[in-house]
């Protein structure tokens, strides 16, 4: 049995889940604008707890997505992440968020590019295969009607999150594939989180940090 609680909180979705053996077996989501995730994430984790008939006692480890994202969002969920394995002295797993956010594309595509909104045609983003096996690691660019096209002229690409509406708006090529406001959600981090768990990939909870990208800016 490998009980993993799932933390997302990387967007305005606070999201938390329960898995077995990469099972999902309860999800608790809060999808308001307002980023009430210092509100919500701890009474989202015992309700969580609740529906899947357990407490924290039967957990086996933590895993969170650890960015990037909203600043504050992340630094609430690594900080409770870490409040918990450190009080039930369970192993950190850490994913990245945009491999979580890509999950959620089932159709056959050959590419699949998620991303998430920055500050004005900004936007941060990875590639992957169909497979979900990383090809370009996660950057931050500037959107033009150019981009990702080293891809589009291969074949379907497939762009989810809530930052495809910027590039819906610039990029006419027809293999582009848009998934508009899909955010993360911790419904997906069940299997990479259950694979890092059975590989013994754990983060040092001492340092580890949320995965920022760029330095916080208010806006």
């Amino acid at each position: 049995m490998s009980h993993i609680l799932c933390i997302e909180t990387a967007t305005t979705n606070c999201s938390v889940s329960v898995c077995n053996n990469g099972k999902l077996l309860a999800l608790v989501e809060d999808n308001g604008k307002n980023y009430s995730h210092a509100e919500r994430l701890h009474t989202s984790i015992q309700e969580v707890l609740q529906q899947a008939n357990l407490n924290k006692s039967q957990l086996c480890a933590i895993a969170v997505s650890k960015g990037p994202g909203s600043y504050t969002g992340l630094r609430i969920g690594v900080s409770a992440a870490k409040g918990l394995c450190y009080a039930l002295d369970l192993p950190l797993i850490a994913l990245p968020t945009l491999h979580v956010l890509a999950q959620q594309v089932s159709q056959e595509t050959d590419f699949i590019i998620p991303m998430l909104d920055a500050r004005r045609m900004e936007v941060y983003a990875a590639v992957f295969d169909a497979n979900y096996n990383s090809i370009r690691e996660t950057q931050a660019e500037i959107l033009s009607e150019t981009s990702y096209s080293n891809y589009l002229d291969q074949g379907k690409v497939a762009f989810i999150g809530n930052g495809v509406e910027k590039f819906a708006a610039v990029c006419q090529h027809p293999n582009a594939i848009f998934m508009a406001d899909k955010l993360p959600s911790a419904r997906e981090m069940c299997t990479p989180a259950t694979e890092k768990f059975l590989q013994n990939d754990f983060e040092n909870l001492a340092y580890f940090e949320p995965f920022y990208l760029k330095d916080f800016m208010m806006k």
